[in-house]
């Protein structure tokens, strides 16, 4: 007998007969509504357990990387971010090399890296705008998660950059 089943039944007999049927239905919503709210529940569960016990929530915060052509360029596009309050620092790294594959060729080149610390929530917000300024075609932005640091650096970082 399969598991479903034998809750069936289980909960046929404890209903009776007259109200099996919507009590079968009453079941089966239930336990669907239960595993599309998983998500929501876990979410706002970990939030309580965070306040409560002063922990961090992992993946609050993250760090994108971004490249840029030249110092000026770099420059002005982490004050624009800061300006705009999309993250609470950035730094940038002196010049790189890179190798990469561009339109069928191995290029060569001198970059910038900007290492930028914010929320995980403001990631779209912050990729379209330095997209809506970069010079290149397709800018270097990659987000990783942030899992554990800090607390009072990650403390730091949710209070400089406004939620919303």
């Amino acid at each position: 007998m399969l598991k479903i089943d034998w809750l069936i039944q289980r909960f046929q007999a404890l209903l009776g007969p007259s109200n099996s049927r919507s009590g079968c239905f009453t079941l089966l919503l239930a336990m669907s509504l239960s595993l599309l709210m998983y998500p929501a529940l876990r979410t706002i569960g970990l939030q309580l357990h965070a306040m409560l016990t002063g922990s961090y929530i992992s993946g609050t915060h993250s760090m994108v990387f971004v490249n840029c052509p030249n110092e000026q360029i770099a420059r002005d596009i982490a004050r624009a971010i800061m300006d705009r309050k999309l993250a609470a620092c950035v730094n940038i790294l002196p010049k790189t090399s890179t190798m990469y594959f561009w339109k069928g060729e191995i290029e060569e080149a001198s970059e910038i890296l900007l290492l930028v610390k914010t929320r995980t929530s403001k990631i779209r917000e912050l990729s379209d705008y330095i997209r809506s300024m970069h010079p290149f075609e397709a800018p270097e932005i990659i987000s990783l998660l942030i899992d554990q640091g800090n607390p009072a650096y990650l403390k730091w970082i949710e209070e400089s950059v406004p939620d919303g």
